[in-house]
């Protein structure tokens, strides 16, 4: 667990009225002096084991600060300032006691109390003690009188003594047997959807939220215990660890709850570490309802109750968990009504009021404490900001409180179907964040519209590959010609063509020429097996077979007419480059692409021309401009040629052709990327993590990366930020 500061117990006090320091200071030695917890030390052996040193006398310093001379506002941002840096002070504990205090002066009649403990000396049911005995011990001294407090019957060393002398044998081994028994298969880590991914080291670095019930939630929570035969705590703890399970999608939840451990009345007035630690486990599978969730609650909380005696941390060294220093063990997150004494804070002439200070440190993922007030229920959620956000924090308690009182209403009511989101919540979910249409032309054609861009920007680049280029006027043309020439073969609307070429400028002129013609086009890989060619040449029932004259031989066995777009383009100089009539609408059929066939036989896809153009139009991903030069480095049986070619040339921009053994090895990649001013890129998830790998500066000059088809590795995405990408 944690060191520093977050074992820190502040507590800031302003006093308002005339104050007797001497008094005071006397009051706070008198307390130490009474409580040995409080006046120990510790130090190690020769051995490396730490023992403790209760030294015989105390006196305690208590320094004071002089703010009067400040203004109203500098004085509160100073006396902010004091707090925090006194609450986070470490403690020294080979040298200090375990209870510090100073004083600040804004007045002659008004001071702010810094009082701090150590968590090794002390408890929330401690804090308690200390203010009933300062108010009595303040009021008898400054009055001259000699203090009220009766001895005390033991002291904190007593008590451990005793613990450790019954905790032995038979009593030991039934208290070890439960806890293992509970929680030898639990899972170690409660995983809550954070803001931030989980640090390799915990910082114990804190925020903390309010909790306001307001009281007609707290008698109907009393109301339902009653019905249900539960406590207030079991009610409580119950809802919140539906909550968790909501929140985590995990059934199996364990939760922590400290208790106060003072089973035995000599140990009450005492200050020190008495509290421990439950691990509270609960199964939510099968969707029960509340009622049920609180038969288990019940009899969980009861047995945990029955065997509190055995020492947190000896369970945690029971159970050989793996240890983690960027989570706890067991449990990593607490939830407490706290029941411990602690009367309202008066002293003699004073008015004493607690000084609000937002804590800094966190122990847990997240530490729920809860009081039962007159107007309520009160409380903190103090969080981890490592890992939460306070917006996230804020919703978390929102949604608690809509959950407290929907079981109210309906006890019966099964977990999985408990309201938790506000109004505002579900109109942001089922209305803003679906408001998601944008303007894109979903009329068209991607013909038509690559024909408007030709006509805008006829002499820009429009394709550059292995040192053949193309304007948008020419690529226009010579994909017109081809229109014509394959229009007079019979294709038409919703009659595929296939395109067998290696990746090159022809691949782009036989595309645009297809659906010029009214057709779709079939990528096909050179690179498969004559097998699965044929299959999908006849399963599409593609007429024509667009290819290359070094591919022929491989294709010439399929029943289908050829056309080599090298070797045969002469007999299409004689055709129009005027563009063909359009006879498609755009939910005609664009392309067929196959899957792998992994599952079994490869399957067709179709995709219309509308989903391209809504792929690439108008997005809100990505913002392709005319001086973007975009990569085309994918397989043109592979869906992302698709975005890469389309993205293209339906904005203006240059496709960059890039070889498939290029494209494969990240030294060559990088300098290709280079050589051509790539501003856009898109990879496969497995090759960018290779690249970065091998070659991790080389999208330096993208203006874009995009990567998917499998799960990203985040070490990868931190090893390309960290080089400037």
């Amino acid at each position: 667990m944690g060191t520093g500061a977050a074992y820190h117990l502040p507590t800031p006090l302003r006093l308002r009225g005339e104050l007797n320091a001497a008094a005071l200071r006397q009051t706070l030695s008198e307390v130490v002096h009474r409580h040995e917890s409080l006046r120990t030390t510790f130090a190690t052996a020769g051995d490396g084991m730490p023992y403790q040193i209760i030294h015989p006398e105390a006196t305690i310093d208590l320094p004071l600060t002089d703010l009067c001379y400040l203004s109203t506002s500098e004085q509160e941002a100073q006396v902010q300032r004091l707090a925090e840096q006194e609450a986070l002070t470490p403690f020294d504990l080979s040298h200090d006691f375990m209870l510090r205090a100073q004083l600040l002066q804004l007045a002659a009649d008004e001071h702010v109390l810094l009082l701090t403990m150590h968590h090794i000396a002390s408890d929330g049911w401690s804090m308690g003690v200390l203010v009933q005995e300062l108010a009595a011990l303040y009021e008898a001294f400054t009055h001259q009188r000699p203090s009220p407090l009766p001895d005390l019957p033991i002291q904190y060393a007593d008590f451990a003594h005793w613990q450790r002398q019954w905790l032995q044998d038979e009593i030991l081994e039934s208290q070890l047997s439960y806890w293992t028994s509970q929680l030898s298969d639990a899972p170690p880590l409660l995983p809550l959807p954070a803001d931030y991914p989980r640090p390799p080291v915990e910082s114990f670095r804190g925020g903390q939220w309010p909790i306001q019930l307001d009281d007609n939630l707290r008698r109907g929570l009393a109301q339902l215990s009653q019905t249900a035969g539960t406590t207030l705590f079991m009610t409580l703890l119950g809802a919140f660890q539906v909550l968790m399970k909501r929140y985590s999608g995990q059934d199996d939840i364990v939760v922590g709850s400290p208790i106060a451990n003072r089973n035995r009345h000599e140990a009450e007035p005492l200050i020190g570490f008495f509290v421990n630690t439950l691990a509270l486990r609960v199964d939510l599978s099968g969707n029960p309802t509340f009622r049920e969730v609180l038969e288990q609650v019940k009899a969980s909380t009861q047995a945990a109750y029955e065997h509190q005696d055995l020492p947190f941390e000896r369970l945690v060294e029971e159970l050989e968990l793996p240890r983690n220093l960027n989570y706890n063990p067991v449990v990593q997150v607490m939830f407490a009504l706290q029941n411990a004494p602690m009367e309202n804070f008066s002293l003699p002439g004073l008015e004493v009021s607690p000084l609000p200070v937002v804590s800094q440190n966190v122990r847990f993922d997240l530490e729920v404490h809860v009081w039962e007030k007159t107007e309520g229920l009160r409380g903190f959620c103090f969080y981890s900001t490592d890992l939460f956000e306070e917006a996230s924090i804020a919703r978390l308690m929102g949604h608690f409180e809509r959950l407290l009182r929907a079981v109210v209403a309906n006890l019966e009511q099964r977990i999985e179907a408990i309201p938790l989101l506000s109004e505002a919540e579900r109109h942001q979910q089922l209305v803003e964040w679906n408001a998601t249409s944008t303007a894109y032309p979903y009329n068209q054609c991607i013909h038509t519209l690559f024909e408007a861009q030709a006509e805008r920007t006829p002499h820009a680049l429009a394709i550059v590959f292995d040192g053949q280029q193309l304007t948008y006027q020419a690529l226009n043309q010579r994909a017109n010609q081809l229109a014509r020439y394959l229009i007079q073969a019979g294709v038409k609307p919703e009659v595929l063509v296939g395109i067998c070429v290696e990746r090159s400028v022809d691949m782009v002129v036989a595309m645009l020429g297809i659906l010029k013609a009214g057709g779709a086009y079939l990528p096909l890989d050179p690179g498969y097996p004559a097998e699965r060619l044929a299959f999908m040449i006849d399963d599409a029932q593609a007429p024509i077979l667009l290819t290359q004259q070094p591919l022929a031989e491989r294709l010439a066995a399929q029943t289908v007419q050829l056309f080599c777009l090298d070797t045969d383009w002469p007999t299409l100089v004689a055709e129009s480059t005027e563009n063909p009539p359009n006879p498609l609408g755009p939910e005609h059929l664009a392309y067929v692409i196959y899957t792998s066939g992994s599952t079994g036989h490869p399957k067709g896809v179709m995709v219309p021309h509308r989903a391209i153009n809504r792929l690439v139009k108008h997005t809100n991903y990505i913002d392709i401009t005319p001086q973007d030069r975009m990569a085309q480095a994918s397989n043109a049986s592979f869906d992302a040629a698709t975005f890469e070619i389309w993205g293209a040339l339906l904005h203006g921009a240059c496709l960059v052709g890039i070889r498939r053994d290029v494209a494969l090895v990240p030294q060559s990649l990088a300098a290709e990327i280079r050589h051509q001013h790539i501003s856009i890129l898109f990879l496969t998830t497995a090759l960018f993590n290779q690249v970065v790998s091998l070659a991790p500066d080389a999208f330096q000059s993208l203006r874009y990366l995009l990567f998917g088809g499998e799960a990203v590795d985040p070490v990868s995405v931190r090893k390309l930020l960290q080089h400037g990408a």
